[in-house]
C-alpha cells in the first residue's frame, strides 16, 4: 500500500476565486498529502443528481445529425464533422477535424503542435534529465457553468419549436454533463501522456520512474494517477517486469485558501482581487467584432430563441465540452452550428483571456509562475530552492517530498499556471501585445495561442541532455510536440541553451518577479470596464479559469 502524508503550509486567506466559477459553487479543497491511486473514485457530482446520465446515444445523435444534411443539403452556415472511431493518437493527441477542433481554446483535446524544429533529440545528445509540466485532461464543464448550459438549453427548447437543417439534432438533445471531474475522454488523454512520456524517454524510464506531484483538486490528482498508469503499461508492454513500485506515491499539495502551492495560484491577493477586470475589457472588445453576427443568425434560423450574445460563447463551448464527454471523441453536433473562421474567432477570444489574465497584459500575471520556474531550477542544478513567491517551503524542504538528482519529474496543474510558468519562462516573449480589436493568427503570436499552449492534457518537456563538443549540459523546451526557439537565452538553430544561459535567462522569476506588489493596499493600473453584458459574462467565465 502506498505511503499516505498530510502536510500543509497555510499564510493567511487568499482571495482567489477561479475563473470560471460562482463562489458559492467552488468544489471543497484539499490537503497535501501523499496517496497513490487504486481506483477511479467517484465520477459523480451534485450537478449529476440534477441532470441524470441518462446521456442521449451518440449514434442516435449522429444518424439524426446525417440524416439531416441530407434531407435540407444545406450546411453553407456550418461545417459538419462525421463521426470517427476515435481520434485520438498517443503522441500525435486529437486530429479529428483539426481546421476546427484546433480551435477550441484551452478546451481543445491535445493534439500535437506543428514544430519549426525537429522535436527529436539531436543527434549525438543524451537527454539525462526530463520534467513535464501538464495540465490535467478532458473535463466536463465547472460547476457555475454546467447550470448556465444548462439553463441555455432549456431556453432555446422551450422557446423553440422548429429545428432547420444542422439544428435539428437540438430537438432530442438534453444535456447530460456532470461537473469538474475528468470524462473518460480525459483519462484516456492522460494515460496517452504517461505513454509518451515513457516512450520519449526510455532509456531513462526503464532505470527510474517520475517523481509526480499534483494540485489538489480531483480532476488534477485523478490526471497524475491516470499518467502514471500509461506510464506502467508502456513499460510492461516494453518488456519490463511487473513493477514492485506500481501504483506510484504522488505528492499532492493543497488547494486550500492560503496554501503554497507552485501549481496553482492564489496568495497574491492584488492579483486575486484585481486580475480579473484586465481579461474583461479585453475580452469584450474584441468579442464584440464578430460574436453580435454569429447571434444574429442563430436568431434568424431559431425564431424566438431569444438567444444572448453570452449564450452565444456558451453553445460554442458546449462543441468541445460534448466532444469530450464522448469516450472516443465523437465530435459533437454543436461544432457544426458554425464555421471554421468563427472557430479561428473563438480561439483567439480564449487566448486573448489568457494573454490579459496570466500573461504579460496583466501586470502580475508572469509573476504568478515565478514558483515553479525557481522549483525547476533547482531541479535542473541539484540546488535547494531559493525562492519567496509561492513555494511550499514545507515540501520543498524535504528530500521525501521535493528531492533533487532525479532523472524524470512529473508536475500536474491548471492551464492558468501554465500560462503564467510560460511567461515567467520568457518562452513567449517575442510574442506581441494581443490586439484587442482584430484577429491575429498564431503566427502573428509567435505561438502563443491557448489551443496550441493549455490544451487539456497540455505537456510542457524541460530536457537536460549532454551533446558532443559541448562541455556544458543544454536545456531544451518543448511545448505540446513544438520545440521553443529559447531566443531569451541565445537558442541555438536546435533550440537549445547551455544550462547556465538557460538558468542566467531567468532572472526575472529568480528575483521574484513582481511579488513585491502582491499585497499593495491600492489596485494596480487598469483598462475601464467594458459593457455590462459583457462584463457579466466574464465574471462567471473563468478558467479555471475556465
Amino acid at each position: 500500500m502506498a505511503r499516505r502524508l498530510r502536510l500543509a503550509s497555510r499564510h493567511g486567506r487568499s482571495l482567489k476565486m477561479s475563473d470560471e466559477e460562482i463562489p458559492f459553487l467552488t468544489p471543497d479543497p484539499q490537503h497535501a498529502r501523499i496517496s497513490s491511486r487504486d481506483s477511479n473514485g467517484p465520477k459523480g457530482s451534485w450537478v449529476q443528481h440534477i441532470y441524470p446520465q441518462s446521456r442521449f446515444s451518440w449514434t442516435a445523435v449522429a444518424a439524426i445529425f446525417i440524416l439531416s444534411w441530407v434531407i435540407f443539403g444545406d450546411i453553407s452556415r456550418g461545417t459538419l464533422l462525421q463521426p470517427p472511431p476515435s481520434c485520438d493518437h498517443v503522441s500525435k493527441g486529437y486530429q479529428c477535424q483539426p481546421n476546427i477542433s484546433h480551435y477550441w481554446g484551452q478546451y481543445s483535446a491535445y493534439f500535437q503542435v506543428p514544430s519549426e524544429i525537429s522535436p527529436d533529440v539531436p543527434a549525438g545528445c543524451q537527454v539525462t534529465y526530463s520534467q513535464v509540466l501538464s495540465r490535467h485532461g478532458g473535463r466536463d464543464p465547472t460547476a457555475g457553468k454546467t447550470v448556465l448550459y444548462a439553463q441555455t438549453i432549456q431556453k432555446i427548447k422551450s422557446n423553440v419549436n422548429i429545428f432547420p437543417r444542422v439544428y435539428a439534432f437540438l430537438a432530442d438533445y438534453e444535456y447530460t454533463l456532470g461537473a469538474d471531474q475528468l470524462t473518460a475522454f480525459g483519462e484516456q488523454e492522460m494515460i496517452h501522456s504517461g505513454t509518451d512520456f515513457f516512450t520519449r524517454y526510455k532509456d531513462l524510464a526503464t532505470a527510474s520512474i517520475p517523481f509526480v506531484r499534483a494540485s489538489g483538486q480531483q480532476r488534477v490528482t485523478d490526471s497524475a494517477n491516470k499518467f502514471n498508469q500509461g506510464f506502467h503499461q508502456a513499460k510492461l508492454a516494453a518488456g519490463e517486469s511487473e513493477d514492485p513500485q506500481y501504483p506510484y506515491d504522488v505528492v499532492i499539495i493543497s488547494e486550500e485558501a492560503g496554501s503554497n502551492n507552485t501549481l496553482d495560484h492564489g496568495l497574491c491577493t492584488t492579483f486575486e482581487s484585481d486580475s480579473h477586470e484586465t481579461r474583461h475589457a479585453a475580452q469584450g472588445s474584441f468579442a464584440r467584432t464578430f460574436i453580435p453576427t454569429i447571434s444574429a443568425r442563430l436568431n434568424t434560423d431559431l425564431p424566438d430563441a431569444n438567444i444572448t450574445e453570452a449564450e452565444t460563447i456558451f453553445l460554442m463551448d458546449l462543441c468541445p465540452f460534448e466532444t469530450i464527454a464522448s469516450p472516443t471523441g465523437t465530435p459533437s453536433p454543436f461544432c457544426a452550428l458554425f464555421s471554421q473562421a468563427e472557430w479561428e474567432h473563438y480561439n483567439y477570444y480564449q487566448t486573448i483571456g489568457k494573454y490579459y489574465s496570466f500573461g504579460p497584459g496583466n501586470a502580475l500575471g508572469p509573476t504568478q509562475g515565478t514558483g515553479f520556474v525557481n522549483e525547476l531550477i533547482s531541479r535542473l542544478t541539484g540546488k535547494p530552492v531559493t525562492d519567496h513567491t509561492s513555494v511550499n517551503k514545507t515540501l520543498d524542504g524535504s528530500p521525501d517530498t521535493f528531492p533533487l538528482g532525479r532523472t524524470l519529474y512529473a508536475d500536474f496543474g491548471h492551464d492558468n499556471d501554465m500560462v503564467a510558468a510560460f511567461f515567467a519562462l520568457g518562452l513567449y516573449n517575442s510574442t506581441p501585445t494581443l490586439s484587442t480589436s482584430h484577429l491575429m493568427t498564431v503566427e502573428e503570436m509567435r505561438g502563443f495561442s491557448s489551443a496550441w499552449t493549455v490544451p487539456f492534457a497540455a505537456r510542457a518537456y524541460f530536457e537536460k541532455m549532454r551533446c558532443p563538443g559541448v562541455e556544458e549540459d543544454m536545456v531544451r523546451v518543448l511545448v505540446n510536440g513544438r520545440v521553443i526557439p529559447l531566443k531569451s537565452c541565445g537558442g541555438d538553430q536546435l533550440g537549445r541553451c547551455t544550462l547556465g544561459k538557460f538558468v542566467e535567462s531567468l532572472s526575472f522569476a529568480s528575483g521574484g518577479g513582481r511579488w513585491d506588489q502582491c499585497f499593495n493596499v491600492l489596485p494596480l493600473t487598469r483598462p475601464p470596464l467594458v459593457p455590462l453584458s459583457w462584463v457579466s459574462l466574464n465574471e462567471i467565465r473563468g478558467g479555471e479559469t475556465s
